[in-house]
């Protein structure tokens, strides 16, 4: 995994819009909070079937009033090819120049997956509508996409994303290393040399993280599982836990060469500013 030390690292946060007022409000205070690190960007997701992309884009439109870079996520699942060239002009409009491309879920009780199945084809559309105007990172799965026919499928699939036009990737969340650096030396052997950032998700509510983890593949070691069980109902000890463990997965990324960390900060600053504090980053 030598290769990736050549990059610069970037550090980046990752937020999901608020249904509410009161939502806002707590996460411009983190956000806020979390600018004090000075992070290469922000990001904010997009809803299935692009349902929150009003509120995406004011909370993209917000942090950048405030001088620092953040980037709204896009997906196809559930979309027209006019669907998305709406979005792609609506950013483009707005000063926007970096973008996360995802495939995304498809909105419960929607009848068709849209016109654009793959995240590959959407980046391939994105180049098509807007040339090099954007930015794009996409994502990947060193523990491998729950829907993946095979580790050698996926791995094909996120080159295709990769050789379409995306820029970079960010990598879904693991608690495993190993996977992390046995995904970068496959992708290398397959010619992908674009940065491949670690997604990093701090734990705070494990019951949570559990049912996340079930659903998109991401794999809690058994016996992380089990001590955290084993804790109950007592959040303390399972803070106190996951940030030893999240710290000691982040430091030993960052010293194998990884360029940077995305956090999932599920629009809460304390889990991530006490990571990074740690790190001495």
């Amino acid at each position: 995994m030598q290769t990736q030390k050549r990059y610069p690292r970037a550090f980046s946060f990752e937020f999901f819009p608020p249904k509410t007022a009161e939502g806002m409000e707590k996460l411009r205070a983190t956000w806020k909070q979390l600018a004090q690190l000075k992070p290469k960007f922000f990001s904010c997701t997009y809803g299935a079937g692009g349902s929150t992309r009003d509120r995406t884009l004011e909370t993209v439109l917000e942090i950048r009033s405030a001088g620092h870079t953040a980037a709204p996520h896009i997906s196809c699942v559930g979309a027209t090819r006019a669907d998305i060239a709406a979005t792609l002009d609506l950013y483009k409009a707005k000063g926007i120049r970096h973008i996360v491309a995802l495939r995304g879920d498809l909105p419960s009780g929607a009848a068709s997956a849209g016109e654009l199945r793959h995240a590959n084809e959407l980046v391939a559309f994105i180049r098509e509508r807007t040339g090099d105007h954007f930015n794009i990172e996409v994502a990947c799965y060193p523990e491998f996409h729950p829907q993946a026919r095979s580790p050698q499928d996926d791995l094909r699939n996120f080159k295709r994303k990769m050789d379409t036009g995306a820029n970079s990737a960010i990598t879904q969340y693991f608690f495993n290393a190993e996977s992390y650096f046995r995904f970068v030396d496959d992708c290398e052997a397959l010619k992908i040399t674009a940065p491949i950032v670690p997604g990093i998700m701090p734990i705070g509510n494990f019951s949570q993280l559990a049912r996340f983890s079930d659903a998109c593949g991401a794999e809690i070691p058994r016996w992380l599982r089990l001590r955290m069980q084993g804790f109950g109902d007592d959040t303390a000890s399972i803070r106190s836990l996951g940030l030893d463990v999240v710290t000691e997965l982040c430091d030993r990324l960052l010293s194998a060469g990884a360029p940077g960390l995305h956090f999932y900060t599920m629009n809460q600053a304390g889990p991530t500013s006490t990571i990074w504090q740690r790190l001495g980053i």
